[in-house]
């Protein structure tokens, strides 16, 4: 697989978040505020890290995917369509009755989702799921999975967390977006999860700690995941809710709403001179 180049990464991040306020201002509902913090874990992850190809999505041995919090899809769709799974035209259709990509990550209907996803912490279990079947087929694809850090709340996810590292899964990998907001207000308001750090290393976990929009921090990661041995790993990704609108970042009222026509204006004028600035740099 050809790695891109931190510049490359940082304009597909950016088309990433437009896409992601494409898709949401013409289904006039979703999860922009979310989808937005995430985009840099999803663009290193399917352009720099996984096994995959979009020719041939269920390869067997291709490298799988969860997005656990999947309310957070418009940016992984934009990803995906960036990647070459289907075409960016689809954004356009996001949420409608009929359509490919749908509110939550369907596995049935839409090419590169590995799991169908939406029920906060089952994802992370699905995952889990793949990892061991990984290894009791002998087989070397990875996996990888995103979760919220309002969702690290449920008890689920800890259930889970004990199941990897009782069965040693090395080949599994959980990023957690911490962007501190939740749908009620702020993570540390609504059931303080720190130290999160502890928690996973409690449940077994090597957990690192870093700044979820820098490439470089993120495949440094992914490279310590790749040499542990014997257990699960962490990824705990402090990143900003919002992330490149700056009338979203850090807003918890932009967890599940659209753009109107005005803000659609400014969200896009703001994403597209980043590109372009962007692009001119790269």
């Amino acid at each position: 697989m050809n790695s891109c180049t931190t510049a490359q990464l940082k304009v597909l991040a950016a088309k990433a978040r437009l896409g992601a306020i494409i898709g949401t201002y013409h289904a006039k509902s979703g999860h922009p505020g979310g989808s937005l913090s995430a985009a840099d874990i999803f663009t290193y992850l399917y352009f720099n890290e996984m096994n995959v190809n979009p020719a041939e999505p269920d390869m067997p041995d291709r490298d799988r995917f969860v997005l656990s919090k999947g309310h957070c899809c418009p940016s992984l769709y934009a990803v995906l369509a960036l990647k070459g799974y289907f075409d960016w035209s689809e954004l356009e259709s996001l949420r409608h009755v009929g359509a490919m990509l749908q509110g939550h990550p369907d596995m049935k209907s839409t090419p590169g989702i590995d799991m169908s996803s939406g029920s906060l912490g089952q994802g992370v279990s699905a995952a889990c799921g793949m990892a061991l079947a990984a290894k009791m087929d002998n087989k070397d694809y990875r996996v990888y999975t995103v979760l919220g850090d309002g969702e690290c709340e449920e008890g689920q996810v800890w259930e889970a967390a004990m199941f990897a590292s009782h069965n040693n899964l090395d080949n599994l990998v959980v990023f957690v977006d911490q962007n501190g907001l939740q749908i009620d207000g702020t993570v540390e308001e609504v059931a303080g999860l720190e130290p999160l750090d502890k928690k996973f290393e409690a449940f077994g976990f090597e957990v690192v700690k870093i700044d979820g929009h820098s490439f470089e921090e993120i495949g440094a990661a992914l490279d310590k995941a790749r040499a542990t041995k014997g257990k699960p790993f962490a990824i705990l990704a402090q990143t900003v809710k919002g992330k490149g609108v700056s009338f979203m970042e850090n807003q918890v009222g932009w967890h599940g709403k659209a753009c109107n026509d005005e803000e659609f204006k400014i969200a896009t004028a703001e994403l597209e001179a980043k590109i372009a600035e962007l692009e001119a740099e790269a």
